[in-house]
């Protein structure tokens, strides 16, 4: 009897985690509600290159999409995803492992310097809407 529960709590366990992971990703529930701040110049210089080429699979205003997981999401605080998993992920691509998409490519098209300009924007962001 004790297999048996152990079993029932197993798969109970994992239908709750594929339900939770299946729904869409997000602790922001919607454009309306993100608090965007003043950016800093660097900031500011990153948004539009996120816009041009991460927003499609991570949404505006990092809310992701059916492609891609919101960037707005307790998986990429900075104690969680430092910079240098945003920059791997970039140079490298990254396997997929908190959500349900494929792998992310790499962007060797962004330059060192946009990475810099991008991370910056994502932190205010996610530190203006309390992800810290």
């Amino acid at each position: 009897m004790k297999k048996l529960f152990a079993w029932v709590a197993v798969i109970a366990a994992g239908a709750g985690t594929y339900y939770w992971l299946s729904q869409k990703p997000t602790d922001a529930a919607n454009a309306s509600e993100i608090t965007m701040p003043a950016l800093s110049v660097l900031a500011a210089e990153g948004k539009p290159v996120f816009d041009g080429t991460c927003a499609a699979c991570h949404g505006v205003n990092l809310l992701g999409t059916n492609e891609g997981p919101p960037l707005l999401h307790a998986f990429y605080k900075p104690g969680h995803h430092g910079d240098g998993a945003f920059v791997n992920a970039i140079q490298n691509g990254s396997v997929r492992h908190h959500w349900p998409f494929g792998d992310m490519p790499p962007q060797p098209h962004i330059t060192g310097d946009q990475i810099v300009r991008i991370i910056t924007y994502v932190r205010e962001v996610q530190r203006a809407n309390g992800f810290e």
